[in-house]
């Protein structure tokens, strides 16, 4: 297996200090990695692309979507609104979830290297 590092310091000082004052704030980091992290379940990312197929659906929905149960759909439906990827409302006796700007984005992001996958 080759070996991926640098056989000499060819450090461009210049650039990699622009860099390193530039970089991701490290709490930004770690909310936008979690952010990334949760559509890596294949329920979670099938459950943000129905959301995103439509305006708003209730748990019993999504998991008719996905096929599964709906206390695994909510539990999954809960993660992706904590991290701000979803919203949700009560409607009686309802909990409508909605995708966020923000999980859409993300989703987009993720589906966009589906087409070149297929």
């Amino acid at each position: 297996m080759p070996d991926d590092r640098c056989d000499l310091l060819c450090l461009d000082l210049d650039k990699a200090e622009r860099l390193r004052l530039e970089r991701l704030d490290g709490e930004l980091a770690i909310r936008l990695a979690a952010q990334a992290k949760a559509l890596s379940d294949p329920t979670r990312l099938t459950i943000a692309a129905a959301l995103a197929a439509t305006d708003e659906l209730c748990v019993c929905d999504l998991a008719w979507v996905t096929e599964r149960a709906e206390n695994l759909v909510s539990h999954h439906a809960r993660m992706l609104r904590s991290l701000g990827l979803a919203t949700s409302r009560r409607d009686g006796k309802m909990v409508l979830y909605r995708l966020t700007e923000s999980g859409r984005a993300l989703l987009d992001a993720v589906l966009a290297g589906s087409a070149t996958l297929a």
